[in-house]
């Protein structure tokens, strides 16, 4: 694994006795027009969100521009949610290509109406 990827595995819960079957988390990160972006990938949220934080907070640090690729996001709820808000707030921040089930969260808390949120990471990062 390189040093710009990180996977974390979500335990599952204590009694539960279907076969273990682990939600992955991945975060890559790359350059795309002068924007730093980041790849999600999975399910985020308060057992996973780390890796996508530090990702984000080191992004939001050394890069003028961050790009969140949310097109994999299977499942998001506050801390994600939060993480966002706390990325907009300390970076030009802009949200590309969300899944329906955090187009739906966004909206319901009226995140949408802060965010830069784009369709595609192109016109996110815009190339």
């Amino acid at each position: 694994m390189s040093g710009d990827e990180a996977v974390t595995r979500r335990p599952r819960s204590v009694g539960d006795s279907r076969p273990q079957v682990l939600d992955e988390t991945t975060v890559v990160q790359y350059e795309r027009c002068g924007a730093w972006v980041v790849s999600a990938r999975g399910p985020f949220d308060m057992s996973t969100v780390t890796p996508l934080a530090d990702a984000l907070d080191t992004a939001a640090k050394e890069h003028p521009k961050v790009v969140l690729d949310a097109s994999g996001i299977t499942f998001a709820d506050s801390a994600l949610l939060n993480l966002l808000i706390l990325t907009h707030q300390a970076a030009d921040f802009r949200l590309a290509a969300p899944a329906q089930q955090l187009k739906r969260l966004l909206q319901l808390t009226a995140v949408d109406t802060v965010l830069k949120i784009r369709e595609t990471v192109d016109e996110a990062a815009a190339c």
